[in-house]
């Protein structure tokens, strides 16, 4: 098969660069384009960004030219790792050109027509694009994967009613070079700008039906505190659940083991073959133990137990910048070409 080739927009950024890490002799994909700010536009892309990913950045990737984030590109599939600042037109004027923008920026999430998704949980929800001839479709927040994946099987066979969930976010979820040292080290910081909100709404709109072509978001209440912790990747978060329909631990942990969706079954290059682990020791799941299972694509769960004012609690890990933003993102690319979504608008 003849790899699709594909544009990045926001490349010099930190998720920019971990798009490029992640598709270096992706099967499927083949980086062409690179785009970012007027500042980097004309430079080699080596000498436009301060790499800082673990992998050596490739000289082929390395000496591309820098290109406006403007529609102009070659690749009619695109990655955006844009900040919130600028993403919602330039991605609006891509999608409005004939391109596909698969965007883990926030801007266009709750826009009607815009899926919101985590290929796992609700990919019946790619149909909002279906048909079209250029499109947007949303990786959700960082923090709010992570939850609903493990929510979600629960939520099919007990129904959730109640949420209430506590999360200690890496670092490295503010993006290079995010909080300064000296706010973060020997320190807690018990907010995150808008990180509330999104846990709060994001949820209900994965969870939502589709039907008649518009998705019902699911009736669920939610209260999430979102704490900044001095860790570099993973974040961790602890969740109380109130069931319609009370269940065993033993029930839980059986449709956790069992869980699996359209991706697995797929057999996409992305997906994890066991997208939630769970871990009986009282110790885990820890970031720095278990952010990398499944190359950082699969979800850790431990500490299930009763709870004295929801019915049960536990703890969740997921590797924010993998599974929570790129990776993710690269997930429903890989989604989306398996199912067709491509087909006349890319000469494979």
């Amino acid at each position: 098969m003849k790899k699709i080739p594909v544009a990045i927009l926001g490349a010099t950024g930190s998720v920019g660069q971990k798009f490029i890490e992640l598709l270096s002799n992706h099967p499927w994909f083949e980086i062409t384009e690179l785009a970012a700010s007027e500042k980097s536009v004309g430079k080699k892309y080596k000498d436009a960004t301060k790499w800082v990913m673990s992998n050596i950045l490739k000289d082929e990737i390395g000496n591309l030219e820098v290109k406006n984030c403007v529609p102009n590109l070659k690749s009619k599939l695109v990655f955006s790792a844009l900040d919130s600042s600028v993403a919602g037109e330039i991605e609006t004027d891509f999608a409005n050109n004939g391109y596909f923008v698969i965007s883990n920026s926030k801007n266009h999430r709750f826009d009607e027509d815009v899926p919101l998704l985590i290929p796992e949980v609700n990919p019946e929800h790619l149909e909002l694009v279906k048909n079209k001839n250029g499109a947007i479709v949303t990786n959700p927040n960082c923090s709010t994967i992570g939850m609903v994946l493990a929510l979600k099987p629960l939520h099919d066979a007990f129904g959730i009613e109640t949420v209430n969930v506590v999360t200690m976010q890496a670092v490295s979820g503010g993006g290079y070079p995010g909080v300064p040292s000296m706010d973060i080290i020997d320190n807690i910081i018990p907010y995150i700008s808008g990180e509330e909100e999104k846990m709060k709404t994001e949820p209900l709109k994965i969870l939502g039906k589709f039907s008649n072509g518009t998705i019902q978001n699911a009736k669920i209440k939610i209260s999430a505190q979102c704490n900044r912790v001095s860790v570099i990747d993973g974040h961790l978060e602890n969740v109380q659940i109130k069931f319609s329909k009370k269940p065993t631990k033993e029930e839980i942990l059986n449709v956790w083991k069992n869980f699996k969706s359209l991706p697995q079954n797929l057999n996409l290059p992305s997906a994890p073959k066991i997208p939630i682990y769970y871990f009986e020791e009282n110790h885990l799941p820890q970031p720095r133990l278990n952010r990398n299972l499944e190359n950082g694509m699969a979800v850790s769960v431990g500490r299930l137990r009763e709870c004295e004012i929801f019915d049960f609690k536990f703890a969740v890990l997921s590797h924010n910048t993998i599974r929570g933003a790129a990776g993710g993102t690269l997930l429903i690319a890989e989604l989306m070409k398996a199912q067709g979504y491509f087909n006349g608008i890319i000469n494979e």
